[in-house]
C-alpha cells in the first residue's frame, strides 16, 4: 500500500496510524504507546514528543504556515551544516586525487595521512548529529553548537589538502577548539547537570588536545605528527564509544542516551545524500575543465555510477532504515552501529567520485593499476558498507551484494592492464546487475517490512 508526503506527515506528528484515520492524541502520548511496547526502552527526547502536536491532514490543508515556519526554523542549522559538509568533501576529494596522481614512494603515506583526515572529519559531524538527535534541533544550547561546528568544519576544509603540511597548525587547533567548544557551550546551556557527560567529554577532549596540538606545532614534516594524531584520533573516537569515562563520574552508558532514532537515521541519509552531491560536483568540474568529445563517454559513465549507487543504497534498506530504528527497543545501539556502517558506505562513494575525477581526466592515455583501489574498490567499499545496513534492517543479506563484491574482485585481474574508462565500464555493469536482482527480488517480496535483528538491551 502506497502512501502519500501528507501520510508521513501524520505519523510525525504523532499518529501512529497508517491506512486507517488519524485521530489526534495528546501530546506524548505516541512515546507513551512506544515506550509500553518496548519496557526495557527509555522514553524518547521530550523534544521528539513535542510533534504529536503537529498538523492533522485537515490542519495541513487549512495552511498552518505557523507549524511549517517552526518546521524549517528546526531544520535549517543542520542542512546548512551538510552544505559545509559538501565544501568540506570537495576538499577532501581534491587531496585524494592528489593522492592518486603523485609520486608513487609517497602515495601509501599520503593515503594514510587521508584517511586519518576522513576520520576527523566524520567525527566532527557524528557529534553535530547526535547532539541534535538527543537535545532536538530546537534547543537554545544547541544551535550555537551547529553554528560553532559549522564555522570550524569550514576552516577544517580549508586546510584539508594541505593538512600534514602547512596548514596542520590551523587545523588542529580548529579540530580542538570544536571538540572543547561542544561540551563548553552545552554546559553553559545547563545540559545534563546531574548525567555530566558535558563534562566528561571535555575530558576526553583537553586529554586528545595534547597530541593534536603537539604534533601539529612540534614535529613539522614527520612522521611524529603522523603518529601523534593517530593516537589523539584513537582517543576521541574511544571516548565517544565508551562514553567518556573519568574517574567519580562514571561514563554515559548506551541506555542512557534518549536518542531520537528516527531522526537520527535521516541525519545519516542526507549525508549520504551530500557525498553522493560531491561526487556529482567533482564529475562536473571535471568535465568542465576540458570540454572535449573524448570526455563525453566517462561523464555519462561516472553519472550512471552514482544513480545506481544512489538508487542501491535507497533500496528498501536505506529508505526504511528510519522505520527501522524506530522498532527497535534499543535506538542507541542500532544508531551506534550505523556509525561505523555509514562511515564504510561514504568512503565507498567518495572513493568512486575519485575514480569519476580520474577517468575523465585521463580516459585512455594512464594505465596506473593503482587506480583500481577507487575504481573497482569504491564500488565494492560502499557495496560491503550497504550489505552492513541490509543486515541491520532486515537482518539478512541479499545474494545481489555478495555476487556484487565478488564480481568486482573478479575484475580485477581483467581490468588491470585495460584503460581507466574499461575499468569503469565494467564496475557501472556490476552496479546496474544488482540494481537488477533488487528489482526482480522487490516484485517477488512485495512491500517488505523492516526487521532488525534482536539486540539486548544495553548495559
Amino acid at each position: 500500500m502506497r502512501f502519500s508526503p501528507l501520510d508521513r506527515l501524520d505519523v510525525r506528528a504523532g499518529h501512529p496510524t497508517l491506512g486507517r484515520t488519524a485521530t489526534r492524541k495528546r501530546p506524548g502520548a505516541h512515546a507513551a504507546d512506544r515506550a509500553s511496547a518496548h519496557p526495557r526502552r527509555g522514553p524518547r527526547p521530550a523534544w521528539y514528543d513535542c510533534t504529536s502536536t503537529g498538523p492533522t491532514r485537515t490542519e495541513w490543508a487549512g495552511h498552518d504556515d505557523r507549524w511549517l515556519a517552526g518546521l524549517l526554523q528546526a531544520r535549517e542549522g543542520e542542512l546548512l551544516l551538510d552544505l559545509v559538509f559538501v565544501f568540506a568533501l570537495t576538499r577532501f576529494s581534491e587531496r585524494l586525487i592528489e593522492d592518486f596522481t603523485t609520486e608513487r614512494r609517497i602515495v601509501l603515506p599520503e593515503l594514510g595521512q587521508t584517511v586519518l583526515l576522513l576520520l576527523a572529519l566524520w567525527l566532527v559531524w557524528i557529534h553535530a548529529a547526535f547532539v541534535t538527535s538527543v537535545l532536538g534541533p530546537r534547543e537554545r544550547a544547541v544551535q550555537p553548537v551547529i553554528v560553532w561546528i559549522m564555522f570550524g568544519s569550514m576552516i577544517i576544509a580549508v586546510t584539508l589538502p594541505h593538512a600534514f603540511g602547512d596548514r596542520a597548525v590551523v587545523f588542529a587547533i580548529t579540530y580542538v577548539a570544536i571538540q572543547l567548544g561542544k561540551p563548553v557551550v552545552l554546559m553553559l546551556g545547563r545540559y545534563d547537570r546531574e548525567g555530566h557527560a558535558p563534562a566528561r567529554a571535555l575530558c576526553w577532549a583537553a586529554l586528545s588536545a595534547v597530541p593534536w596540538l603537539a604534533g601539529a606545532a612540534l614535529f613539522a614534516q614527520s612522521p611524529t605528527r603522523g603518529i601523534l594524531w593517530t593516537l589523539a584520533l584513537a582517543l576521541d573516537y574511544t571516548g565517544l564509544f565508551l562514553g567518556w569515562p573519568v574517574p567519580r563520574f562514571g561514563r554515559t552508558r548506551l541506555h542512557d542516551w534518549r536518542i531520537a532514532g528516527e531522526h537520527l537515521a535521516e541525519r545519516f541519509q542526507q549525508f549520504v545524500i551530500i557525498t553522493l552531491g560531491e561526487t556529482i560536483l567533482l564529475t562536473g568540474l571535471t568535465f568542465a575543465e576540458r570540454f572535449t568529445p573524448d570526455r563525453v563517454a566517462p561523464t555519462v559513465v561516472s553519472f550512471a555510477s552514482t544513480v545506481l549507487i544512489w538508487r542501491s543504497y535507497f533500496h528498501r534498506a536505506g529508505a526504511l532504515f528510519p522505520a527501522a530504528i524506530e522498532t527497535v527497543p534499543d535506538p542507541a545501539r542500532l544508531g551506534w552501529s550505523a556509525v561505523q556502517t555509514h562511515l564504510i558506505i561514504v568512503a565507498g562513494i567518495l572513493a568512486t567520485g575519485v575514480s569519476h575525477a580520474l577517468v575523465i581526466d585521463n580516459p585512455v592515455g594512464h594505465e596506473d593499476p593503482l587506480w583500481l583501489a577507487v575504481i573497482l574498490g569504491g564500488p565494492a567499499l560502499f557495496l560491503a558498507g550497504r550489505s552492513l545496513l541490509e543486515y541491520q534492517v532486515f537482518a539478512r543479506v541479499s545474494a545481489s551484494r555478495v555476487v556484487g563484491l565478488l564480481a568486482l574482485a573478479a575484475l580485477v585481474p581483467l581490468t588491470v592492464a585495460r584503460t581507466p574508462a574499461t575499468a569503469a565500464i565494467a564496475q557501472v555493469v556490476v552496479l546496474a546487475a544488482v540494481a537488477v536482482w533488487d528489482a526482480i527480488r522487490e516484485r517477488r517480496h512485495p512491500g517488505e517490512a523492516p526487521a532488525p535483528p534482536s539486540r539486548r538491551p544495553a548495559t
